[in-house]
């Protein structure tokens, strides 16, 4: 691979402030760094618990579902990682009698797969990374009758691409199975409507599209999914589970508490995230992203760039972009060391191909636009030929 050559004049400003464009963990703000810094208090004194009142009043926001809980879902804080809450919304809802579809095309669907793997019988799905479901097949699938319930990574950041939910939750209400939603790197970031889709469970990773601290996460789930698991406790059938076990946690979380002592400073943190979410708004935080993810992609498709997603399927909260030929991750170490700017490499089979660009939390277009600017400088030291005259603001209207 080609070293970069450090002799070339840039206009790029070395030194100055950073371009941080990881697709999770998002950069905080100050005041939700600051709120985790606050003293803490016990969960069970009456400031915990309004302040649990609040958040789960945000969530609900953030899930984009009715605020007077008309739609029968029930939202809840898992202090764990997305992955902690993937794993109760499944191993509370499974087991080995069922057989759960889940149909894959990057990392993190496989995660899913092997989640379900431990509660249940599975039939994975596997398509090539950054390919797009075929819808057929999934129905083929569930129009045997051997299937209980479809999981699946809703957008999928190691491949830069987001899953039809409609088409797929459509195809759940056909055939009568349940839908399991891992929204970890998509709610708060891109649109999803858990009632519409009439998803039983959904899950979301603080650290993602609602830039707050890593390490915590919640669930929302439907009175479907809690009827169902009450049936598989009274005929005894539930998985062995005790810290993860989804029914103390919905009694206590109408109660606006949780069952064990919950990561009580990350909960400050994460309120202050999610009132900033609200500020913004909703539907607001999903067009900025969509702009800048809209804008990373024409770019890069302008310069020359292959993006590694199928066109129509791409995410908007991460941009998965192929190296040009010769080009590798001293690229990004360059591109981190020299301009202070980061992105992400590729995951498995795909590490040393291609980078990801994220476009989600609290990232102002303003800093997607200098660090594309900077990206463009440093492959340029590559040796990477590349238009004088790209006017990278334009492309962020």
């Amino acid at each position: 691979m080609p070293e970069p050559n450090l002799n070339e004049q840039t206009s790029i400003k070395i030194g100055a402030d950073e371009c941080y464009l990881i697709p999770g963990p998002t950069k905080m703000s100050q005041a939700t760094m600051d709120a985790m810094a606050l003293p803490v208090m016990t969960h069970r004194s009456p400031e915990f618990k309004a302040i649990m009142s609040e958040l789960h009043s945000l969530l609900r926001m953030t899930f984009n579902l009715d605020m007077d809980s008309k739609d029968n879902y029930s939202v809840m804080l898992v202090s764990g990682s997305g992955t902690a809450a993937m794993e109760m919304a499944i191993a509370n809802r499974f087991t080995k009698a069922d057989n759960v579809l889940v149909p894959t095309n990057g990392k993190f669907g496989e995660r899913v797969a092997q989640l379900c793997r431990i509660f249940s019988q599975v039939t994975q799905l596997e398509y090539e990374w950054g390919k797009e479901f075929d819808m057929e097949e999934l129905e083929k699938c569930l129009s045997t009758g051997n299937h209980s319930a479809i999981a699946f990574c809703h957008n999928e950041t190691s491949s830069g691409i987001t899953q039809d939910a409609d088409a797929i939750s459509m195809l759940a209400k056909k055939y009568g199975v349940a839908l399991i939603l891992d929204g970890i790197t998509s709610v708060g970031g891109l649109p999803v409507y858990p009632a519409k889709w009439n998803a039983e469970a959904v899950v979301v990773g603080a650290q993602k599209c609602t830039a707050g601290p890593s390490g915590v996460a919640a669930l929302a789930v439907n009175s479907d999914y809690i009827s169902k698991v009450k049936q598989i406790r009274e005929k005894g059938g539930n998985s062995p589970i005790y810290y993860l076990d989804i029914l103390p946690a919905i009694k206590k979380g109408l109660e606006d508490q949780t069952p064990w002592t919950p990561a009580i400073n990350l909960a400050f943190g994460w309120l202050e995230s999610l009132k900033e979410l609200a500020d913004e708004g909703l539907e607001e935080r999903w067009q900025r992203c969509k702009i800048m993810a809209d804008g990373v992609a024409n770019l890069f498709l302008d310069l020359g760039f292959d993006l590694y997603a199928e066109e129509g399927s791409r995410s908007t909260t991460v941009t998965a972009i192929l190296y040009p030929e010769g080009i590798g991750d001293n690229w990004r170490t360059h591109l981190h060391k020299r301009y202070r700017t980061s992105v992400i490499g590729a995951q498995d089979h795909m590490k040393g191909k291609m980078f990801r660009v994220g476009s989600m939390g609290i990232t102002p277009i303003a800093e997607m636009i200098e660090g594309c600017k900077r990206m463009i400088a440093c492959f340029r030291d590559f040796g990477v030929e590349l238009p004088d005259d790209i006017d990278v603001d334009s492309y962020f209207k």
